[in-house]
């Protein structure tokens, strides 16, 4: 009996492992994880409006989409792998365009303070 349930684990392993490693991507998981926190961060110290963040996190979920897309047939490949780092790095830079653009909403009411005059 112990015979066959190690060798039935054993069979399992050898086909579900590396469906599971075509399809890992932890390198995208993690940046999309930074990305988010970026986009967190600025909506918290009023780098970002409430637009802003709409529209950013908008874009994350495009890249989510993209990556779930690329999994959808079981496996991950170059292609599809430069094609998600190229969308990062376009909502990477759409990140800090948006977070440096000098605009402020420090009362977080989602409308552009205005500036204090000298």
């Amino acid at each position: 009996m112990k015979r066959t349930s190690i060798l039935a684990l054993a069979v399992l392993a050898a086909f579900v492992l590396p469906v599971m490693a075509q399809t890992a991507t932890p390198k995208i998981d993690q940046r999309q994880a930074n990305q988010q926190q970026r986009i967190d961060q600025g909506a918290a110290s009023g780098q970002l409006t409430g637009k802003e963040a709409a529209r950013l996190e908008k874009g994350q979920e495009r890249v989510q989409a993209m990556e779930d897309k690329a999994k959808a047939d079981g496996k991950v490949t170059a292609k599809e792998r430069a094609r998600l780092k190229q969308a990062e790095n376009v909502q990477s830079r759409h990140i800090a365009k948006e977070k440096h653009d000098r605009q402020r909403d420090r009362d977080h009411d989602g409308k552009m303070d205005r500036p204090v005059r000298k």
